[in-house]
């Protein structure tokens, strides 16, 4: 038999892609699914979470800090002329409060987090996957799933509500900082001017949007490391698939969540 035609092989590349991906789904599926069965069942790995929530929350702290104080102020500084235009600046700490708390904190902490944290995840599981550190804690009494992975996507979870949280204060701060240069406005009428506008539904939207943007970046960071492929091309990869993914799915994640939130929004 000759080799085959064109239309053979891209059907076969075809195919074999669509094998992959759907093979990938499965795994992905299955590693999701041992994390759910294994966060409830005991022992509990409760030094190991704090462990981690110190790493993930803790260190990022002065990222987050410089972010969000800069954000807040920048865009404060941005809207000025437009709404200068229309005599109607005192609408800013409304406006910027909306902003913050609806859309930029949670979106742009998760961006941070899977930037530093899922990228770390990525090359410390990939890492001790290559140097069977993982394989020699499977043989041991040790559970590796729990310790490593259950651990860190708890401490994401946990951590990534409260960085955004923190991160809406310091951007209004920042923000505060801009309206005060300009209007001399106290601190306390900024902020009732600004949460005057914030509704429960924008603060809990806010808080299960960094949730769920929490569990996908650790989720994703140590589903990529745990099954790094071998050598140290493996850890690179790990790494950056943990980073590309997560931002990717929060992006998807926040642009449904704003559709279901916007839905349920009273006129």
């Amino acid at each position: 038999m000759g080799y085959p035609g064109e239309k053979q092989k891209d059907q076969f590349i075809i195919g074999k892609r669509l094998d992959n991906f759907f093979s990938g789904v499965y795994d992905v599926y299955v590693f999701t699914k041992q994390f759910f069965k294994e966060v409830f069942l005991p022992p509990y790995e409760f030094q190991e979470i704090i462990r981690q929530c110190y790493d993930v929350g803790y260190r990022s702290l002065a990222l987050i800090s410089l972010t969000g104080f800069i954000t807040g102020l920048v865009f404060t500084k941005q809207s000025r002329p437009s709404l200068a235009e229309l005599g109607a600046t005192s609408w800013l700490p409304g406006l910027i409060a909306i902003a913050i708390v609806r859309a930029l904190a949670p979106l742009i902490t998760a961006l941070i987090s899977a930037g530093k944290v899922g990228s770390n995840m990525g090359a410390e599981l990939g890492s001790m996957r290559v140097t069977e550190q993982i394989d020699a804690m499977e043989v041991s009494a040790t559970d590796p799933f729990k310790f490593l992975v259950v651990s860190r996507v708890v401490a994401t979870t946990i951590m990534v509500p409260v960085l955004a949280t923190y991160m809406c204060f310091i951007g209004l701060m920042g923000a505060f900082v801009n309206v005060h240069s300009n209007e001399q406005t106290s601190l306390i009428a900024f902020f009732q001017h600004g949460f005057a506008s914030i509704s429960f539904l924008d603060l809990f939207a806010s808080v299960g949007k960094s949730v769920i943007f929490g569990f996908t970046i650790g989720l994703t960071g140590c589903y990529q490391g745990y099954n790094a492929a071998k050598g140290t091309q493996g850890v690179g990869k790990a790494a950056n698939k943990a980073v590309v993914i997560s931002m990717f799915l929060i992006f998807i994640e926040e642009m449904l969540i704003v559709q279901i939130v916007n839905a349920i929004r009273p006129v």
